[in-house]
Order: structure tokens, then sequence, then C-alpha cells
């Protein structure tokens, strides 16, 4: 038998110790929150996907009353990045929650199927994506999308 630990390196900041281009794709991601559709879980989230040539792709969860049916916010963005500009990789990925009347506290972190496609991402266009998550008392700033997701399966694993 073999042991191993795993573990995934993560910065905590607050919102004036970002750079001017991390607010910015936070920012956005905020704005999201506006223009979810979650009439069943009434948990809003945003997402902002900067790409190498500076256009800032925007997303939104999308709910529907036959659950599987809707979209997270980070797949909304991420899908219309790679229709839009399939040639540009996506630098930066920010996500923000709101809830109730306010920003989470805490930042949300990204489902599964979320992050499998963050990585699927990276992988596509064989560059890191720094993932930006927001709450109002501390920001988490990951440098890869793998970070978030160790034991990743790419299109190498399909090959056997």
């Amino acid at each position: 038998m073999k042991e191993f630990n795993l573990t995934t390196k993560m910065r905590v900041f607050r919102w004036n110790e970002l750079s001017d281009e991390q607010r910015e794709v936070l920012s956005i991601a905020k704005e999201q929150t506006k223009r979810s559709y979650c009439p069943y879980s009434h948990f809003h989230v945003g997402a902002a996907a900067k790409l190498k040539n500076g256009e800032i792709v925007r997303g939104c969860n999308q709910e529907n009353a036959a659950y599987p049916s809707g979209l997270c916010a980070e797949r909304s963005a991420l899908f219309a990045a790679g229709a839009q500009y399939p040639d540009q990789p996506v630098q930066k990925l920010a996500i923000a929650c709101f809830t109730e009347d306010h920003f989470t506290n805490e930042p949300g972190s990204p489902c599964g199927a979320c992050r499998q496609v963050m990585v699927e991402t990276e992988h596509r266009y064989g560059e890191k994506m720094e993932v930006l998550l927001y709450g109002e008392d501390a920001i988490y700033v990951f440098e890869s999308a793998a970070d978030l997701l160790p034991l990743i399966f790419v299109s190498e694993n399909l090959k056997g």
C-alpha cells in the first residue's frame, strides 16, 4: 500500500489587496448575480471569464423547474466564452454568490461539474486559469482550476 497527501494552494485576500484586473473581473461577477434566474433556490451566482484577448464573458446561474436542466454560472460563462471566442484561453474566472439580501460572507465553492469544466478549459488551451471566489470577508484565489480538482480527468485518461 502507498499513501499520498494531496495539497492545494489557496491565497486569501481582502478587496483592497487585489490587483485592479482582479477587482474588475470580480466586480463583473458580482453584477452578474443580479441577472441570474433562480426562483427555486434564491441563490444568485454570477461569473466573469477574462480571456487572453482582454474580452470579459459573463455568466450567471439559470434554474429550471426540471432541476437537471438548469446551468451554473461558471459553466454558462465558460461555454459562452468557448462558443464566442474558441481560440482564446481564459486567464481569470471570477465567481460571486448573493443570497437573501447580501453577498455571502465566505466565498461559494464551484460544484464538481463546474470544476470539471474549468479543468477541461485549462487543458483545452494548455494554460492555467486563475480562479477568484468572492466573499465579503475573504476572497480566495487559486492559481489554477486544477487546484480545485485534484486527480483531474482529461482527454489523456480516455486513451487507456
